[in-house]
């Protein structure tokens, strides 16, 4: 009976320390709880906001920053808002882009302390510049990560040649059935800071003229031609030397391309839309609205050949929010002009990068903003394909690319029965006063000696 007595004794004994060490662990629990805050990414965008914010006006404008090679000057582009991260308690992670007065853009991540309202940096990493990435990141077995050198710090599978490229480009055009008289418009890329083009070889059927488009500077092949030019090519052989592009500085005024054209209206719905778009950015600076405007493109427009595509509508594309680089790229200069900001249109043809010849998938555009006195280059559509080089095409365009025309409503004398021309890429023809749409092909043959990021 004493032996039993003494289990019962020793069990309430154990049953008691074990309620009172559950009981201490939720008190434990409930304090801990109480006493750390609970952390969204909206305290993490903010905390990194104040912290950039607070060492820009200690640099007298500018987020100071310094490397092996040089001293930096910053301003804050955008948070990216999909990758803050609330790591443990009093512990945060944050990726931003900051652009250098030269014009690159570098990826940096943060590492923040502290709780909301109260958040400190404590280290900070340059990630990538112009979207090429200086490391990565790998996790252990113990669900840790570390950072992973990536050497030389190259991806060349996403079609991009930086530095410079060279290669032979011909222009190829066949010429419909001629029933009465017919005339024809053609492009013809010109030399500027990003190209030097020279004409190998011009063969055409009839002579022809050189027009100068007036107000863009733009060069057009012009010929008149008759029945027993059907079936005819027309062939324009250049030898091209281009330049990878970024952001530059330029004489003229940037007022102009404020303007709307035939098919980029500036109006208040896209004005509406641009202001609910940029937000507060805005006043932070012209930069920061203009990614605001690229990323809300390539978040939600499509890619996609179908409806009114390829004509730069861009009310169609504000509406339909699918097209090709044309409708990309209206959708942004028609929202970047209601905003205030000028941005201008250009067209012509990418150069393969993961061959050396042949044959190219028709023309391709682009466009320019204007901030912080310089044109940044921007490609929408193709950071729409390659969302790994967002960073890149936000203030470049590569090395292999051809321009053949700047401007939208082209006029020119003499000019098309149907009015100012839209863009330039194909050959406008008319064949009396009735549009035709000859079969165009181009190809080329690289230089030897290319450099792919």
């Amino acid at each position: 009976m004493k032996d039993f007595r003494l289990i019962y004794v020793l069990m309430l004994a154990l049953i008691s320390a074990c309620n009172t060490n559950t009981k201490q662990k939720e008190k434990e629990k409930m304090l801990g709880s109480k006493n750390i805050p609970k952390v969204v990414t909206a305290d993490i965008e903010t905390g990194i906001k104040a912290n950039i914010a607070k060492k820009v006006e200690e640099g007298g404008g500018y987020f100071n920053m310094s490397t092996d090679e040089k001293d930096l000057r910053l301003q804050l582009v955008r948070v990216h808002t999909e990758y803050l991260s609330n790591l443990g308690p009093n512990r945060h992670f944050a990726c931003v882009d900051l652009a250098d007065v030269n014009g690159d853009v570098y990826d940096v991540d943060f590492f923040l302390d502290g709780d909301p309202g109260n958040m400190s940096v404590t280290e900070t990493t340059l990630h990538k510049l112009n979207g090429k990435p200086f490391y990565t990141w790998k996790q252990r077995k113990d669900k840790t990560w570390y950072r992973l050198p990536v050497q030389n710090a190259t991806s060349d599978l996403l079609g991009v040649i930086e530095g410079e490229d060279s290669f032979e480009f011909k222009y190829e055009v066949t010429l419909p059935e001629i029933n009465e008289s017919a005339k024809i418009w053609i492009p013809v890329p010109q030399s500027d800071r990003f190209q030097t083009v020279q004409m190998k070889a011009l063969e055409a059927p009839v002579e022809h003229q050189i027009l100068k488009e007036k107000k863009y500077g733009n060069t057009i092949l012009y010929m008149e031609l008759s029945p027993e030019h059907s079936g005819k090519k027309v062939q324009l052989i250049f030898d091209v030397e281009r330049q990878e592009k970024e952001p530059y500085e330029e004489n003229s005024s940037p007022t102009v391309y404020l303007d709307a054209n035939i098919l980029l209206p500036v109006s208040d719905r896209f004005k509406i839309l641009a202001d609910s778009i940029i937000g507060s950015k805005g006043s932070e600076s012209t930069i920061m609205g203009a990614r605001a405007l690229y990323d809300y493109v390539i978040d939600n427009m499509r890619y996609i050949k179908a409806g009114k595509y390829g004509t730069g509508d861009a009310v169609y594309a504000c509406d339909a929010l699918t097209g090709n680089c044309t409708e990309f790229h209206s959708l942004f200069i028609s929202l970047a002009r209601s905003a205030g900001i000028p941005a201008r249109f250009a067209v012509g043809a990418a150069i393969p990068s993961e061959r050396d010849d042949g044959g190219i998938d028709g023309y391709h555009c682009w466009a320019e903003f204007y901030a912080e006195g310089k044109w940044w280059p921007v490609d929408i559509s193709e950071a729409n394909k390659y969302t790994a080089l967002a960073t890149y095409y936000f203030g470049r365009h590569p090395a292999n690319r051809i321009e053949f025309t700047r401007g939208r409503d082209l006029q020119i004398e003499p000019g098309p029965n149907s009015g100012p021309i839209n863009f330039l890429a194909y050959p406008v023809m008319e064949i009396g006063n009735n549009p035709a749409f000859p079969k165009t092909f181009f190809s080329f043959q690289r230089k030897s000696g290319k450099q792919t990021l």
